[in-house]
């Protein structure tokens, strides 16, 4: 008996008079929002190569923008089941190629233009980029228990503290280091749009921490660090309960094997 294809591909077969036209539209409106993460990344790349103060800030506030298009558009898809409504346009990659843009290579050259990093450091974000390429690149970037494997490149995040905060130039580079190792080791990391009890906790509190951080971006707190330095309760939360899982991941996997 052959296997059952799946719809997207049996729908690839129907011809396009037979498939609703405002299903393939609502597909494509949902495929365009993806890609505005695409032109908010090039409008903050525009402020980037400007330079000064305000145009970092417009810039990180654009990939602000660009991570909520990418926290949204999950669900937008699977609300117009858009591999039915366009079996033949890989909606995956396009969100790929948004990502790797928005969440590693502008963040990096962010954090080169802002002289975060002292000029012996700078090539360290070289180091970043190619791990963080790595991390993309893996068949199994996302484990089939719904997890990210190895530090899933949240390079604007870290842009956006080293920015504000400015630690020494070798604290950061340590940060920069170390994360790009943590891109290699096959650890779990949460994935908060995957079901749980504890993604859904990971999403309200990573609701208020991006309200805090709008706010910094917005200028609207007169002095901002203290707000930036309360607000890392919540990435430090998100890695010691990732690591936690992929302790006892590891553990139940030893016990499993025996002996």
């Amino acid at each position: 008996m052959c296997p059952e294809r799946p719809s997207a591909e049996i729908d690839a077969r129907q011809p396009a008079s037979a498939r609703p036209r405002w299903r393939a539209a609502l597909g494509w409106a949902v495929h365009f929002y993806t890609a505005t993460g695409l032109l908010l990344a090039a409008f903050a790349t525009v402020g980037i190569v400007l330079g000064g103060v305000e145009q970092l800030r417009v810039a990180l506030l654009l990939l602000f923008a660009a991570t909520f298009v990418d926290a949204t558009d999950g669900a937008l898809a699977r609300a117009v089941d858009v591999r039915r409504a366009l079996p033949w346009f890989d909606g995956r990659r396009l969100d790929d190629i948004v990502d790797f843009h928005t969440y590693t290579s502008i963040p990096l050259l962010l954090l080169w233009r802002s002289d975060v990093l002292d000029p012996a450091h700078a090539p360290s974000l070289l180091v970043a980029l190619l791990a963080s390429a790595y991390g993309f690149a893996q068949v199994e970037a996302k484990t089939s228990d719904g997890y990210f494997r190895g530090f899933p490149s949240y390079w604007n995040v870290v842009a956006l503290y080293l920015h504000f905060l400015r630690p020494a130039s070798g604290f950061a580079l340590a940060v920069i280091l170390v994360l790009s190792l943590l891109t290699f080791v096959p650890s779990r990391y949460l994935y908060p749009s995957q079901p749980g009890l504890l993604n859904r906790v990971t999403i309200v509190l990573g609701a208020v921490w991006a309200a805090v951080l709008l706010a910094v971006l917005l200028g609207v707190p007169d002095d901002s660090r203290p707000w930036l330095i309360g607000s890392l309760a919540f990435p430090v939360y998100y890695l010691l309960a990732s690591w936690i899982i992929s302790i006892r991941e590891a553990r139940r996997v030893r016990v499993a094997e025996g002996p």
